[in-house]
């Protein structure tokens, strides 16, 4: 039987890794689960491997890729297999529904978000990246296509503040220096990164260019890197203890 993707990247064939590269970073995590406030039921939606979901609170995991399901850890209960835009819960089943750099995937978004709203009494807590801050990035000098990408991609930030509640905030959340979340800005002062095809692969940006991008791109940065040409451009990040990019938390309550 042939499997559909349940968004725009296909995680059947290219989620592999995922898990390895795409680890939860503890000082994120502390910005997504104080949003949840006192909420004791929490519903994770395109939940992926389980980053950042909580361990003392009791969490419902929805993830509609199998081969994302298979790579949850042990200690956390199977994901059910269903997508944003249909979630087969009562309305207000849980005090708070979180969705983590998951919105972007999504086949239609409104719908998706008032279904976390819908089943949520509290809080609706969204991790994403705000795309109009993505050419901040140095990587947006070397490989633009990438960026091109993402921002056709991510929706806007008051788009999906308007969806989830009718008080929102947005909160920039600062990357530190040693993420261990691989998303692209997690390596702003570790360029080499990127010359490791794994981490590129949990990346689903990658994805949409071609071999021909990838490529170019990585051959030119690491031949700055070896002439250091990088450093002397960007080389004072490498000395940044956080950077303050595009990631952003945004928390609607009802």
């Amino acid at each position: 039987m042939t499997t559909i993707p349940a968004g725009d990247f296909d995680y059947e064939r290219h989620g592999h890794g995922y898990a390895g590269q795409r680890r939860t970073d503890p000082r994120i995590a502390a910005h997504v689960h104080a949003a949840l406030g006192q909420a004791r039921t929490v519903v994770n939606v395109g939940a992926g491997a389980g980053s950042y979901e909580p361990q003392d609170r009791h969490v419902v995991a929805v993830e509609p890729s199998a081969m994302m399901r298979a790579q949850r850890p042990r200690h956390l209960a199977p994901a059910v297999n269903a997508a944003a835009e249909r979630l087969p819960f009562d309305d207000g089943a849980f005090d708070a529904a979180m969705a983590t750099v998951t919105v972007h995937q999504w086949s239609d978004l409104g719908q998706g978000l008032r279904e976390l709203r819908r089943v949520s009494r509290g809080p609706v807590v969204v991790l994403t990246f705000d795309r109009d801050l993505l050419g901040l990035y140095w990587l947006a000098e070397y490989a633009p296509e990438i960026i091109a990408v993402e921002h056709r991609r991510y929706p806007p930030i008051d788009l999906i503040a308007s969806h989830i509640g009718s008080r929102a905030e947005v909160l920039p959340v600062a990357i530190p220096f040693d993420c261990v979340d691989g998303f692209a800005e997690a390596y702003y002062a570790r360029p080499e990164r990127f010359l490791d095809a794994e981490v590129r692969a949990s990346q689903s940006a990658w994805g949409f260019v071609d071999d021909a991008v990838q490529a170019r791109t990585v051959d030119r940065l690491r031949r700055d890197l070896e002439s250091g040409a990088w450093d002397e451009r960007f080389g004072h990040l490498r000395e940044q203890p956080e950077f303050l990019g595009s990631l952003k938390l945004v928390v609607g309550r009802p």
